[in-house]
This record gives structure tokens, C-alpha cells and sequence, in this order.
């Protein structure tokens, strides 16, 4: 009973706080710097939140590509409309930009025209605002990738202790803002958002037309967090050919539900070569699909959990304080392996992930040997060091 009463506080708790994201003192220093800035980033995790809070007294224009009316005002949309459109505003904020046609050509309009006049846009699709903005502002904008809550806003507006509470209730139920502030219907919050956002969103933005594939291909590879994947037995499970595993994976990176990671070798022998593990940008989301949100204690899948959570969060804290690393993994032939591997400039540290570490165990001598790499555990008493920046 002390328990539930102490998870429910912790939850009423966020559901009256405002979470204060890294990015907002960022962007604000990037406006009026006559660039377009454009936010990217899946569906409700902040990212109208994020913008309302840095434009915060100021009067700004709002569009929203979700609207139909919206995206007919942008059908060959000249220059003299666009300055009608705009009017007296400095500031124009379109949400979901992705849905509009031509965005691309209308954004490099306004960007090269109305030197005065900062635009941002928002987008929840790599895949589809890429491919209609990349050419036409190529060195116009400011991009930003945003993500679920990470630990680091967590812990700096509720504090450690409140943090700490929450930690095994984060690796289960995730960091989406909603699912934080969402008292005892975390559980519904979680479906809903697989269900509009995975399952309809992702479908009708890609014209995929096998939901039942998706939705396989989606358990399959939330089964296999922290192991290799191989696209060849993905092939064979689902029916489908390599080459369309290969698009639906690719569509769910640029969707940022799931991102990839390789293997490290430089041909030494033994080395694992090509391969890769997929991770999930939010244990909440990947804990809904294979429909398991059972507490740490019931799970024999936490090691995987404790992985997929250090790593998201360590590619969020990489984005935010733009830390450029490459990320690896490291296997060999005879099953020494080593979590995560960044390399910077030729300097090469290597971290393994474990949820209780044990004295006895060692980063492989040979790994830090052969590349003059420094190693170390991540676990419980130091994780913070490895995913909050000061």
C-alpha cells in the first residue's frame, strides 16, 4: 500500500510541474539570426510546448499543417500572397510542417524575402520534412532534433530524490510528457499514442499498406533490444523480402520511434563485422507493444531495459549539448562483447551497462589493449555521470 501511495504522490506531483527542456534557452539564442529554425521530433513530446515557452509574450502567427485549410492557403502560394499571409508578424510558428506541400520552397521564400521576419517549423516526420525542406534550405535554418523527457530535465525539476523514487517506474512506463504528468492512466496514455501515432501517422505518412506487418516487424525488434538483429531472419519471421524490412526500419528511424547501432571492428580477427541492435527511443513505447508493463521486480527482461534506457538517454544528452560522437557496439567471435563504444577524434571509451555491477567483472583487456581505449560500468550508483550533462 506505501508503495502505491508513494508512486500515485510521485505522479500528482509531475502532473503539476512544468518541465523546463534544454533546448528552450538554446533556441532562444538562435532567433532572428536570419535562418528559418526548424524543431523535429514524433508526436506529443513537447514540441508545441516547447515553442509556446521560448515565444512566451511575444505575438506570433500560428499555422497549423494538420489543418486542411492550412495546407490549401500553401497550394501555390506566390511571394506577394505570402507577405499578405503574414501581415505585421515577425514571427511565424507552423506546426507539422511535414503536411504542408511545397513547405520547402515557401520556407526559402520567406527566409530569403522577410529578412525580418523569424520563421520556425515543427515536424514529426525526418522522412517527409527532409525530403521537402533539405535542398530548399540548405544553409536557411537551424535544426534541432527534441525527444521524450530526458533524465536530466527530469531529475532538475523534480529534484533527486523525487528522481530516484521514479527510477524503476521510468524504465517501465518512459519519458513522454504526457505519460509523466498522466496521474494513474499511463497505462491508456501509452496505448493511445502507439495506437494514433505508430499505427496511423507512421501508415498514411509513408503510404505503407501492410499495418499488420508494421505491427510484427515493431514486437519483433522490441523483443530483441540489447541483441543483434538480423534482417535476414526478420525477412524470414515476417514473410517479406530483406529489402522491405530494410524501408520499415528506415521509416521508424525517421519517424524516431527506433534507432540503429553498428558494430566497431577495424578488421581485427575474431570481430563481429556489419552487424547492427535496434533500440527504442522510449522504454514506455516499447514496453506497450509487446504489452508487457509489469513492475522490475516481475520482468526477466530488466538488463535489456536498464540498456535501452542508458542508451536513448545518452543519444539525447549527445543531441542537446551537441556532443559529435560516433556509437558503436563491439562483439567477437568468442562472445566478448562490450555495450557501447564512443569514438572522438580517434579516442575510443568503452562503457558496459549493468543494473547492479559486480567487482569482479572487467571491460575485455583486448578491446582496451588493441585500441588504447579507456572502459568502464554503468550502473545504478553512476549512471548520471553517463547521461546528465552539467
Amino acid at each position: 500500500m506505501n508503495l502505491v501511495i508513494t508512486i500515485l504522490k510521485n505522479i500528482y506531483i509531475c502532473s503539476m510541474t512544468m518541465i523546463n527542456r534544454i533546448l528552450q534557452e538554446k533556441i532562444k539564442e538562435k532567433l532572428f539570426k536570419k535562418k528559418a529554425i526548424l524543431i523535429l521530433g514524433p508526436r506529443q513530446v513537447g514540441k508545441t510546448t516547447l515553442i509556446y515557452s521560448i515565444l512566451e509574450g511575444r505575438d506570433f502567427l500560428f499555422l497549423d499543417g494538420d489543418d486542411a485549410s492550412v495546407r490549401q492557403i500553401f497550394e501555390n502560394i506566390n511571394t506577394f500572397q505570402l507577405k499578405q499571409l503574414i501581415g505585421p508578424n515577425k514571427i511565424i510558428f507552423i506546426d507539422e510542417a511535414q503536411r504542408i506541400p511545397e513547405i520547402g520552397l515557401s520556407a526559402k521564400i520567406i527566409t530569403d524575402q522577410f529578412k525580418d521576419v523569424q520563421l520556425i517549423l515543427s515536424g514529426s516526420s525526418a522522412l517527409e520534412i527532409n525530403n521537402k525542406t533539405q535542398e530548399a534550405l540548405t544553409g536557411r535554418k537551424w535544426e534541432y532534433n527534441l525527444y521524450p523527457i530526458c533524465w536530466q530535465e527530469f531529475e532538475s525539476t523534480f529534484g533527486y530524490l523525487e528522481a530516484e523514487k521514479q527510477l524503476e517506474h521510468r524504465l517501465i512506463f518512459g519519458m513522454y510528457p504526457d505519460v509523466i504528468s498522466g496521474n494513474h492512466e499511463e497505462h491508456k496514455i501509452l496505448k493511445d499514442l502507439t495506437n494514433s501515432y505508430l499505427y496511423k501517422d507512421v501508415l498514411s505518412l509513408t503510404g505503407l499498406r501492410k499495418p499488420e506487418i508494421l505491427e510484427r516487424l515493431l514486437e519483433a525488434l522490441a523483443l530483441q533490444i540489447g541483441s543483434e538483429v538480423s534482417y535476414n531472419e526478420l525477412s524470414n519471421l515476417l514473410g517479406i523480402d530483406k529489402g522491405t524490412v530494410i524501408k520499415y526500419i528506415d521509416i521508424l528511424e525517421k519517424a524516431f520511434i527506433i534507432f540503429e547501432l553498428r558494430s566497431f571492428n577495424r578488421n581485427q580477427r575474431n570481430e563481429i563485422k556489419n552487424n547492427r541492435k535496434i533500440y527504442f527511443y522510449d522504454n514506455g513505447v516499447r514496453n506497450i507493444i509487446i504489452n508487457n508493463l509489469n513492475s522490475i521486480s516481475q520482468r526477466n527482461d530488466k538488463g535489456a531495459l536498464w540498456e535501452n534506457f542508458l542508451i536513448s538517454e545518452r543519444i539525447k544528452m549527445q543531441a542537446y549539448h551537441q556532443i559529435y560522437t560516433k556509437n558503436y557496439f563491439w562483439r567477437t567471435t568468442i562472445k566478448q562483447e562490450i555495450d557501447w563504444i564512443e569514438e572522438v577524434n580517434g579516442v575510443i571509451d568503452a562503457f558496459e551497462f549493468k543494473w547492479k555491477n559486480k567487482t569482479t567483472q572487467k571491460i575485455p583487456t583486448v578491446f582496451k589493449e588493441t585500441y588504447g581505449a579507456s572502459g568502464k560500468f554503468i550502473d545504478r550508483s553512476n549512471f548520471r555521470e553517463f547521461i546528465c550533462k552539467e
